[in-house]
């Protein structure tokens, strides 16, 4: 199946814009859907996938920054979620379990990838106090704002005041003290405001 996917990845190397032609909203076929994709029905999980494409590709960009290929880690998340389909066990939408799942793989990329760059780079990990500030008149979008976040404050900053998880939930999800967690965000709200004012 793994080959499947890739090759599905390739067909779909963009996930399609929300509100111009994005995977349809879940409905009553994605429970017979799941079932069929965990028995082994690939058609069935392809259209999982086109279901919920966009939405994985978006948190990818979000948490992976410039550091990461976002279709790549995409496709890393569905391939993740075929291999574990048979843990679901429907206590929460597939939807729901299957943003978990992608959250998971992320983070874990994340931990894997600073690992690699402290290999290679010694001192990599250590985190800027703020990215530089875009030239007087440039206008500056909140996705890139977002980009420039220092990895742990984007993180934050993403899973909380984007994704709506709480506080405690990211503290379980990045191995920090909720207090951590709230002192990311708020450095993170004072940095994408000192971005964005003019």
């Amino acid at each position: 199946m793994d080959g499947a996917l890739r090759r599905l990845g390739r067909r779909v190397s963009r996930p399609p814009v929300p509100g111009r032609g994005a995977a349809s909203p879940p409905d009553l076929s994605e429970g017979a859907d799941v079932a069929l994709a965990a028995a082994g029905d690939q058609r069935a999980f392809e259209r999982l996938y086109r279901r919920h494409v966009a939405r994985v590709h978006t948190l990818a960009c979000r948490l992976a920054g410039a550091e990461g290929d976002p279709d790549e880690l995409t496709q890393d998340v569905f391939v993740r979620a075929w291999q574990r389909l048979a843990t679901y066990r429907g206590e929460a939408a597939f939807g729901t379990w299957l943003y978990r799942l992608a959250v998971n793989v992320l983070l874990n990329w994340r931990r894997d990838e600073a690992g690699r760059r402290r290999r290679i780079e010694p001192g990599a990990d250590a985190e800027l106090i703020g990215a530089p500030r875009a030239p007087e008149g440039a206008a500056l979008d909140l996705e890139q704002a977002i980009g420039r976040l220092p990895v742990g404050a984007r993180q934050v900053f993403v899973l909380h005041d984007v994704e709506g998880f709480k506080h405690g939930e990211i503290a379980e999800m990045l191995g920090v003290t909720p207090g951590t967690s709230k002192a990311q965000l708020h450095r993170a709200r004072m940095l994408l405001r000192a971005h964005l004012e003019p």
